[in-house]
């Protein structure tokens, strides 16, 4: 009996894993205009390759396996340049675009359709312990070189321009620019 339930399981599980790549690769082939193919996509692009990386050491983290999921997790950054704590929470259809500097806190959670750019940090503002780091939303997309920090909510559907930096909540649906921290 258990021979058939591992050997089911390991079907669902290998569905699973396939589909969240295609998944993976579909979104970089919709978000990004200059993306030509899925060998492409799938060879390329550091950005899925954190992503995926990052699953496997959350994935560790889960288990209880953390120091293997650090060690994992800190290859990951060496090899695409993004620094994804195993700890942390994403969502599916996560894309970053281009990725070098890219930064995600243990305590971050991130939705689902999320888009970020190079050089984007969702940090902390405290070393105290508990959530630290910032809650983003669905269909966010935050721009290159902005910084999101602390223990904030960012709505669903926000849009952050380049180099901003947020340190206040944002609510659903509205621009953040860097005039002085200005909502549209």
């Amino acid at each position: 009996m258990s021979d058939i339930f591992q050997q089911y399981f390991l079907k669902i599980y290998w569905a699973k894993l396939f589909k969240s790549i295609k998944e993976d690769i579909d979104t970089a082939l919709r978000l990004d205009p200059s993306a030509r193919n899925h060998l492409e996509v799938f060879l390329t692009y550091p950005g899925i390759h954190a992503v995926w990386g990052y699953r496997i050491a959350h994935f560790l983290w889960k288990v209880k396996l953390k120091l293997l999921a650090r060690i994992y997790s800190n290859w990951i950054r060496a090899v695409t340049g993004i620094e994804i704590h195993p700890g942390a929470q994403i969502g599916r259809r996560f894309f970053i675009d281009h990725g070098m500097g890219v930064v995600i806190g243990a305590t971050a959670i991130v939705g689902d359709d999320v888009m970020i750019y190079h050089d984007v940090t969702l940090g902390a503002r405290t070393n105290e312990a508990g959530k630290r780091h910032p809650t983003v939303g669905n269909n966010v997309v935050i721009g290159s070189g902005a910084k999101v920090l602390g223990d904030i909510s960012i709505g669903d559907g926000v849009k952050i321009n380049a180099n901003v930096v947020v340190t206040k909540s944002v609510p659903a649906r509205t621009m953040v620019d860097s005039s002085e921290f200005f909502v549209i």
